[in-house]
């Protein structure tokens, strides 16, 4: 645990640090291409089976990614990771739209999978530690969820203006305004403040710093399961948002309707981040009676299968990403300076890891189920872990 001992915390820098923040996580996921590129990829002539493997690509190359990009936080600039990831996304959207073809959209992919892994811990890591120099480690929970939300607000930005820039300019207009938002997003990323010196361990500074990372989560029992957490919570939610229009479209409202339920279910996601400072204080317990909530919230919201459910459904998904983000601040009260970035990595791709476990579980199950059994079937995970939660929470209220 890395917290500095209680001190005033110095407002001016705690001002520049969120602000910078701020800006930075709205900007990232303000991408217009979001809820239009399937129709790209659809109207350039791609198959379903190419779109399909376009996907896989993406997924596989944040899986390879993640660890060693976090490992290259702790052994070099975090700040020069987090501006360099946007100007790789942007040329992958930028390729879309010039010529685009299944090869451009597959490199299209892979930087786009490279500049999220290179910020993937690297911006996590930084935060807490600016925090800590300035006194204000203990705001990290607040200062997280309300950058949470502003992804979340720019996503449904994103829903917003998407349909309009597509109706005035096509594609070209949309990847412009999507390229524009990646570059500003790396500009922001240079006023991050960073006053960490990366340690000098050699030419392999972040394999070494790779193996050391993971030798203390096999070691230490309290980073071990914090790491395990983010992806028990992460995970499942996360696929199953992915199905959640497919979801709405049964309860039987007309397609035009289903944007809009979706903004509601993102609203109340974004609503549950700002409570990511008072939930901290919620210890084990209320953190395993959120998870265990949601799962209830989840499964009778998909099974009424009516609108009305669909408002059930984004209170729970509210829940898990509350859950999430708190999961990911106690993973970080855990860790040591040096690795925080590479062990922040490991949770990012154990949650990968198991959303594409996730994604094939539904594949199976939807295949003689509906929507919303499936939806219902897989709340019971979240109940598991809520129950090994209590569990561990009695069992550190009786050890001496």
């Amino acid at each position: 645990m890395t917290i500095s001992p209680a001190r005033v915390p110095e407002t001016t820098g705690v001002r520049r640090l969120t602000a910078t923040l701020y800006g930075y996580a709205f900007l990232d996921d303000l991408v217009l291409l979001y809820p239009v590129y399937a129709l790209l990829f659809a109207d350039t002539g791609m198959s379903l089976w190419q779109i399909s493997s376009l996907f896989a690509l993406w997924s596989i190359t944040g899986v390879l990614l993640e660890v060693p990009s976090g490992a290259w936080a702790d052994a070099f600039s975090r700040r020069t990771l987090l501006w360099v990831g946007p100007l790789l996304t942007a040329a992958g959207f930028a390729l879309w739209v010039l010529v685009p073809s299944y090869g451009a959209f597959a490199l299209g992919f892979v930087l786009w999978g490279a500049g999220g892994a290179l910020g993937s811990g690297a911006l996590e890591a930084l935060v807490y530690e600016e925090l800590d120099r300035l006194g204000a480690a203990d705001r990290y929970a607040r200062v997280m969820g309300r950058s949470r939300a502003a992804r979340l607000l720019a996503t449904m930005a994103s829903m917003g203006l998407a349909g309009p820039v597509l109706a005035l300019g096509g594609y070209p207009a949309v990847g412009a305004v999507s390229v524009l938002a990646c570059l500003l997003t790396a500009a922001s990323a240079t006023r991050f403040p960073e006053h960490r010196v990366p340690p000098e361990t050699g030419d392999d500074g972040w394999a070494t710093t790779l193996r050391t990372g993971l030798a203390e989560a096999h070691r230490d029992r309290s980073v071990r399961g914090a790491l395990l957490l983010v992806p028990a919570v992460a995970a499942v939610w996360g696929a199953l948002d992915e199905y959640t229009s497919l979801l709405i479209r049964d309860t039987g409202v007309a397609d035009q309707t289903v944007p809009y339920l979706l903004l509601l279910v993102w609203g109340v996601v974004a609503a549950g981040s700002l409570l990511t400072g008072a939930a901290e204080r919620l210890g084990t317990t209320g953190l395993a009676a959120v998870i265990a909530g949601a799962a209830l919230a989840l499964a009778v919201g998909a099974l009424t299968r009516t609108p009305a459910g669909i408002a059930l459904v984004a209170v729970a998904f509210g829940g898990f990403h509350l859950a999430e983000v708190l999961a990911e601040v106690r993973l970080q009260h855990r860790i040591d300076d040096t690795r925080r970035a590479t062990l922040t990595s490991v949770a990012s791709l154990g949650t990968e890891l198991a959303t594409v476990a996730v994604f094939g579980v539904y594949a199976v199950i939807g295949a003689q189920a509906a929507h919303s059994t499936v939806f219902a079937v897989l709340a019971v995970p979240y109940l598991l872990t809520a129950l090994i939660l209590l569990a561990r929470a009695s069992t550190a209220k009786v050890r001496p």
